[in-house]
């Protein structure tokens, strides 16, 4: 079983920054995708990006053109851990964000969470104005 725990949620206010963590545990995860989503109150669970495994060539793959420009991704394979910077967030980025791992599409990306298998119990993120 993978273990997914995600950390780094809070409250900003309009313009803030968040650094998100998500460490992974239990299971190799060189053959995984590793997805970060969001959901807000009242909305469907929607994807923001997603690393490519290292056994394809571990790219990053944005599903949102609002992150474009304000969310960036980074992992330290050394600690199995990845990383969701946010910049300049507004109240629509506030939501629970979750990380999720899957290899059914081996390894690459997609933002359906369908072809997830394991996912974190989530971190919220709420954006004053």
């Amino acid at each position: 079983q993978l273990q997914l725990v995600e950390s780094g949620g809070g409250l900003v206010q309009v313009g803030g920054s968040l650094r998100l963590s998500c460490a992974a545990s239990g299971l190799p995860v060189d053959g995984y995708a590793i997805a970060w989503f969001r959901q807000a109150p009242g909305k469907e669970r929607e994807g923001v990006l997603c690393f490519e495994s290292r056994e394809t060539q571990g790219g990053i793959m944005s599903f949102l053109d609002s992150e474009k420009g304000r969310f960036t991704a980074s992992r330290d394979n050394a600690k199995d851990t990845f990383y969701l910077q946010m910049n300049n967030l507004s109240p629509e980025d506030t939501a629970v964000y979750y990380c999720a791992a899957g290899r059914r599409l081996n390894g690459y990306c997609d933002s359906s969470p369908r072809i997830y298998d394991f996912w974190g119990r989530g971190t919220q993120v709420t954006v004053s104005s």
